[in-house]
């Protein structure tokens, strides 16, 4: 299993992919022009190169001395699967069990900010909530893919904070695109971690907390749609790219769950946590 993490960030007004190390970051993107992003790592299959290059090379950047961006930058698509831990079924309250088939939703690249970058709340809503998730990068690209090797077609998991603006879902009689959309609301990384074997998605722990409190926690292996079965069912209908990302559902205990509701405000601390990939840690402001 490789314990290599590789990330984007910024740094004196430059962009650099590479890897982070004890102590740092080591730069990787100036030894590999003809890959611009991760992105491109990722569709020639090139990850492995770097965790080869990244053992050559010296920290480039201190701690501190960079802020991370989202890893993979401009994704084709970002599509989440919503209500996919029995628990989160159960907070409807509708009487209805799991239903056959994964509920889905779009988010754009703007909607998320890097590891230690503030969430942001809108002017437009005081309902910031927050969603601790697993995310999958894929790799091999496809339609129709087959359940069976759907996970062959992964490249990296990452962390995501899926914040949700909760009035905003309910401004229309179907969809959550507003909700889900407002430019920084949600988080996603810090770094990508390579996938090479199924044990770091069957059954790994997941855990968000906020300001230090517990408030999700659940495991990947209670998922009602494994992520096999999101790739194969997602894939149904659109072809699935390099660098394209699946964010996989979020356990019970969002903020909207409380009575009264618990909405973040500037000052929080939100932290997402899962076994074999790390944290996601982001304050909150308000919009300036």
């Amino acid at each position: 299993m490789s314990k290599s993490r590789f990330a984007t960030i910024l740094a004196d007004n430059a962009t650099y992919y590479g890897a982070v190390v004890t102590g740092g970051f080591v730069s990787l993107s100036e030894h590999f022009p003809k890959w611009p992003t991760l992105r491109e790592v990722i569709e020639n299959d090139g990850l492995s190169v770097l965790e080869t290059k990244a053992r050559t090379l010296e920290i480039t950047h201190l701690d501190g001395s960079y802020t991370f961006e989202i890893p993979i930058p401009r994704p084709e698509k970002i599509i989440c699967v919503g209500v996919n831990y029995p628990d989160r079924n159960a907070e409807y309250k509708d009487g209805k069990a799991a239903p056959d088939n994964m509920s889905l939703f779009i988010r754009f690249a703007r909607s998320f900010v890097g590891h230690e970058v503030p969430l942001t709340r809108p002017h437009a809503s005081d309902q910031l909530d927050y969603e601790g998730e697993i995310a999958v990068v894929i790799g091999k690209g496809g339609r129709h893919i087959a359940q069976a090797d759907a996970l062959d077609h992964i490249a990296a998991l990452t962390l995501c904070n899926e914040g949700t603006l909760r009035d905003w879902v309910r401004h229309a009689k179907f969809n959550v695109t507003q909700g889900k959309n407002f430019d920084g609301s949600g988080a996603m990384g810090p770094w990508i971690v390579p996938f090479t074997d199924p044990a770091q998605i069957t059954d790994i722990g997941l855990s968000t907390h906020v300001n230090g409190e517990l408030r999700q926690q659940d495991r990947t292996g209670r998922m009602m749609f494994p992520v096999a079965r999101q790739i194969a069912y997602i894939s149904t209908f659109t072809t699935l790219v390099p660098g394209d990302i699946i964010i996989t559902g979020t356990p019970t205990g969002a903020g909207a769950r409380f009575d009264p509701p618990i909405y973040l405000k500037p000052g929080d601390v939100v932290e997402v946590m899962a076994e074999g990939i790390g944290s996601l840690k982001n304050g909150v402001v308000d919009e300036a």
